[in-house]
């Protein structure tokens, strides 16, 4: 395969406490990039650091995942990629300046809403042992905001998943 030049890219990172939807609606941005044929890669960021040799305490958690992350948005805009979903929890700052760094192209921030309820009736419906964990941290993150304040978009995930994917790309200006 031929290597192309890396076309200038830019994306929206979809974010959220742990439950509300952030891999779906990215999911379904994805799908509806794939009907109108727009090049794009959607990259569900908490994939990319599920890799652990480290174990203590001071483990940097987020290192394997940046370092992942800037190798495969390289890879997909050497393909050819401009337009790229990115679905992650961002909880400061620094966190969003990370994974802008990596990812080397300008990101748009989203971050979707659910009240905690709703995310438990989400997660009880998995069977995977993690999500009780994922619903306690969900529920201090509500408590404490975090991640609030760090979006250009807040949208309410309480509607169709095509619904708050069509608003958000509507106001990426991607539809």
């Amino acid at each position: 395969m031929s290597r192309m030049s890396p076309p200038d890219g830019e994306g929206v990172l979809i974010t959220g406490v742990y439950g509300a939807g952030k891999s779906s609606v990215a999911r379904e941005i994805a799908y509806l990039l794939d009907q109108r044929q727009r090049p794009h890669a959607f990259v569900d960021v908490d994939f990319l650091g599920w890799g652990v040799t480290d174990f203590s305490d001071d483990a940097d958690e987020h290192y394997l995942t940046l370092v992942n992350l800037a190798a495969v948005v390289a890879n997909f805009q050497d393909a050819g990629v401009d337009l790229f979903v990115l679905a992650y929890f961002i909880a400061d700052h620094d966190v969003l300046r990370q994974v802008r760094e990596a990812a080397g192209i300008p990101l748009r921030v989203v971050r979707l809403t659910v009240p905690l309820d709703d995310i438990s009736q989400r997660l009880a419906a998995d069977v995977t042992s993690g999500r009780q964990d994922d619903l306690r941290s969900a529920a201090v993150q509500i408590a404490t905001s975090a991640g609030v304040g760090l979006e250009e978009l807040t949208i309410a995930n309480d509607r169709p998943v095509r619904v708050v994917a069509e608003e958000i790309m509507s106001w990426l200006g991607w539809y």
